[in-house]
């Protein structure tokens, strides 16, 4: 069979040009592709889905972008991710056609400067890349926001985060050792991907706060550093809140010491408790911004010292006694709304140096 093989950032010294990918004849044999695959460095470990000219063709026809347009430049090594290397990594993570207007989307989030990227693709934080989608994509392509939404079980999920991934490895260079470095890593490299509840939130979806109107499809890019369950059968807003206020304060968090972009993914449960309490979802924000300050006399003196240099211009002279906010103002406090029943929410530090970028979903016709 013939596969499309996209010209692999790693293997050069210089970023690697626009160009239509290659096409090689290989032995129609899914084991014999797959040792191909591993040889080459170009899969995350896991088997892949054999990219096919007619896999690759079949996926072209739901966007408007021609093939060899280029949506961004990946770094460390800054290869081109054009349309059809996007869609050879889709194929190969076994997503469905119709994600590759998602995955153009995510990569176009991801490429903004106030993501950085580069720093997030080579630090030694197990950073990885979190995708949510909202709007009517996640009806069309059944992605899961609810009961364990961000485990196994769902093709759009998984694939979708899966793909994405993999086109930070193969066209950025991120080969773990040699230009990722993180020191632990975290499953989320792998896939790390859900949608909002929207129909169980009761304050407005994540995409239409960033303004968008709700009949518009978005994806929005964190750069996560994992996730810490919150269990609270705690039943009044204030009790709530000051749980996740505690579990937010810790002294080996990025975002206290850089001023980061961290995010709350409330269960329903946890948000129909604040709405009830009379709170919106900026009030929230608000008030955990101030509650979940950390005092800077609980961080290591060389933690310290990093801290005092890196919020010097946000916070002026920091003290021991300083009390220091999570993040430099309560907006920055990303919440969505996910998951299912039970008295378990979500925090989501984050890497720090890195925004969370929203942009939309279009589809071809």
């Amino acid at each position: 069979m013939r596969l499309v093989c996209e010209p692999v950032a790693t293997h050069s010294n210089l970023p690697v040009v626009a160009q239509r990918a290659a096409t090689m004849e290989v032995a129609d044999d899914a084991d014999a592709v797959n040792r191909l695959f591993r040889e080459q460095r170009w899969t995350d470990g896991l088997p892949v889905v054999a990219p096919t000219t007619r896999r690759v063709e079949l996926m072209l026809r739901c966007t408007q972008r021609a093939r060899d347009e280029v949506i961004a430049t990946i770094p460390p090594f800054f290869g081109t991710a054009t349309v059809e290397h996007i869609e050879i990594n889709a194929v190969m993570a076994g997503c469905d056609p119709e994600y590759l207007p998602v995955l153009i989307a995510a990569i176009e989030a991801v490429s903004a400067p106030e993501f950085n990227l580069q720093a997030a693709q080579t630090t030694t934080h197990p950073v990885s890349v979190f995708l949510i989608g909202n709007g009517p994509l996640v009806k069309r392509l059944g992605m899961n926001s609810g009961i364990n939404c961000l485990g196994q079980g769902n093709w759009a999920n998984a694939t979708l985060g899966r793909a994405l991934h993999l086109i930070l490895q193969n066209i950025g260079g991120a080969i773990p050792g040699e230009m990722d470095l993180a020191t632990q890593g975290q499953p989320g490299k792998y896939l790390f991907c859900c949608a909002e509840n929207e129909q169980q939130n009761p304050w407005e979806p994540l995409h239409v706060e960033r303004g968008l109107r709700p009949e518009q499809s978005a994806v929005t890019v964190i750069g996560a550093e994992g996730t810490q369950n919150i269990n609270t059968h705690a039943k009044t807003a204030d009790e709530v809140l000051h749980v996740f206020a505690e579990t937010l304060a810790r002294p080996s968090s990025n975002d206290y010491w850089y001023g980061g972009n961290p995010w709350l993914r409330f269960g329903p449960e946890h948000a129909a408790i604040l709405k009830a309490g009379g709170l919106d979802k900026a009030e929230v924000k608000r008030r955990l911004w101030a509650q979940s300050k950390l005092p800077a006399s609980t961080l290591t003196a060389r933690d310290f010292g990093r801290m005092q240099t890196a919020r010097h211009t946000e916070l002026g002279a920091i003290t021991r006694d300083t009390l220091v906010p999570i993040c430099a103002r309560p907006e920055d406090l990303g919440i969505i709304v996910a998951g299912g029943p039970g008295t378990h929410s979500v925090n989501i530090a984050t890497f720090a140096n890195t925004r969370s970028v929203t942009r939309e979903v279009i589809w071809a016709g």
